[in-house]
């Protein structure tokens, strides 16, 4: 049963949970997705519905976001843990080295995709990088196209929320891969672009604050983590 907040249901999971229901869905036959909504997405899913069904609709839904965790607790539901997509992914990505899975890489800016695929395969020996497309494409039947003659068992798509979560409902299965994961920025991270927050900063839910002194131009979008929990009050005081 997933725990509700504010209309995403996320799934109550520690990051080992995560990853090892991620490896039972390469696994299983068909095509699977995953969402890891932050307080941003699930304001955007409040007000649109196709992005609300887009991201309810993934076979795992991660808490990505110090604020849903405290939204989650703030309702009277706690969540386990909070799981960062980013470090999701890197337990993902270790255990398809280990049995030689192949991983694409779809979004970021030209160029992005393929460095990142570079330092993952020198980072994790045994997997596969299968290809690699920017997010730069106007049509999407052909980016579904190129990674199911790809082969990949796995493609992290990274368009930005929620035109990633969109893009896998919608084009997933035509992929040809088993498990599709909407993983934002993080490719801009594997491909040494952005630097992550430091793990003191990690650790005490703060890596937002980090980038917000690294980057203060990100203060607009910051804002709608305390637009997020003034809704999750009002949400608390209703039921």
């Amino acid at each position: 049963m997933r725990i509700n907040v504010l209309g995403v249901g996320f799934d109550n999971v520690t990051l080992g949970e995560a990853v090892d229901r991620g490896m039972e869905l390469l696994h299983s036959p068909g095509t699977h997705y995953v969402a890891t909504p932050n307080p941003e997405i699930v304001e955007a899913c409040r007000k649109n519905p196709a992005a609300c069904r887009a991201v309810n609709g993934a076979d795992l839904v991660l808490p990505d976001g110090i604020g849903v965790v405290k939204g989650a607790k703030m309702l009277g539901t706690p969540l386990k843990a909070r799981v960062p997509g980013i470090e999701f992914a890197a337990g993902l990505m270790e255990r398809m080295a280990a049995e030689g899975l192949s991983l694409y890489l779809l979004g970021a800016r030209p160029g992005v995709a393929e460095t990142a695929g570079k330092r993952l395969a020198e980072k994790y020996p045994g997997l596969k990088i299968a290809g690699a497309r920017d997010g730069y494409f106007r049509e999407d039947g052909p980016a579904a196209e190129e990674i199911r003659r790809s082969g990949a068992d796995c493609a992290f798509v990274c368009l930005g929320a929620p035109k990633q979560e969109l893009w896998m409902a919608k084009y997933g299965a035509a992929t040809g891969a088993r498990l599709l994961c909407g993983l934002g920025g993080s490719l801009d991270v594997f491909a040494g672009a952005t630097e992550r927050a430091p793990k003191f900063w990690c650790d005490h839910g703060l890596e937002w604050f980090y980038r917000l002194c690294k980057e203060p131009s990100r203060a607009g979008r910051m804002m709608k983590l305390p637009l997020f929990l003034v809704h999750v009050e009002k949400e608390k005081r209703q039921r």
